[in-house]
């Protein structure tokens, strides 16, 4: 995890002309290969978020299997940025962006979603409960639109981080929840074709790209970034 807010600041000023007549707002960060450095854009955007909110802001992490962002901002990660406090249920009494296989209707299985706070900051950071499972549960993403809504009412924005699509494909079913998607690629080694097909693949599931970033791994630093006006 790199901290990359002073990278990001061109990239806030484009995504923050986003509207949306649903609430708080859902920016989406998504790449075709693992490595890319999402996680990093990711956070730094939510950071930035974090400070412009009156409410809060929340970066939801999809990879509930390995949670890597609360693992970075609990290892103390991004300098100068306070670890996450105790936890909170996230489940916003709505239908979950998961399902626990065998026990979708079960109440227990329905508040394993966590979020925390980061403090001093109006950010709040999911945490999925794995070691609330047994050995070979297995978790299935969905999209779950109501819960997209309750978080919608609680938050100024949600910064929705993805795994990669070659890992799996569980994050473009949450593209059409977002106001924005945003693909992040490795400069220099991500060819136009894997972009253009990510984007074909957003589009498919209903989603708006509106930004790719390029992001220069080894020099801690994105190098460009292109936007198309939201719709």
């Amino acid at each position: 995890m790199r901290d990359l807010r002073k990278d990001v600041a061109d990239l806030w000023r484009a995504a923050s002309q986003l509207t949306s007549t649903r609430g708080g707002r859902v920016i989406q960060f998504i790449s075709a290969h693992s490595g890319e450095g999402t996680s990093s854009v990711a956070a730094s955007f939510a950071l930035i978020a974090a400070s412009r909110s009156t409410k809060t802001a929340w970066l939801v992490d999809l990879d509930v299997r390995k949670n890597p962002q609360y693992t970075a901002f609990s290892h103390g990660t991004i300098k100068d940025v306070a670890r996450p406090g105790h936890a909170l249920d996230a489940s916003l009494g709505a239908e979950q962006i998961y399902s626990v296989t065998g026990h979708e209707n079960e109440p227990a299985y329905g508040k394993l979603l966590n979020a925390h706070q980061i403090q001093g900051l109006r950010l709040l950071i999911t945490h999925f409960r794995n070691d609330r499972l047994s050995q070979g549960q297995k978790v299935q993403l969905r999209t779950a639109p109501g819960w997209w809504t309750a978080l919608r009412t609680a938050a100024d924005w949600i910064v929705v981080d993805s795994p990669a699509t070659d890992r799996t494909r569980a994050g473009l079913a949450f593209v059409s929840q977002a106001d924005g998607v945003v693909l992040v690629v490795k400069a220099d080694e991500t060819s136009a074709a894997d972009v253009a097909g990510l984007k074909q693949d957003v589009e498919l599931h209903g989603g708006q790209v509106i930004g790719v970033v390029m992001n220069r791994i080894q020099d801690d630093a994105l190098i460009a970034a292109r936007f198309e006006k939201p719709n």
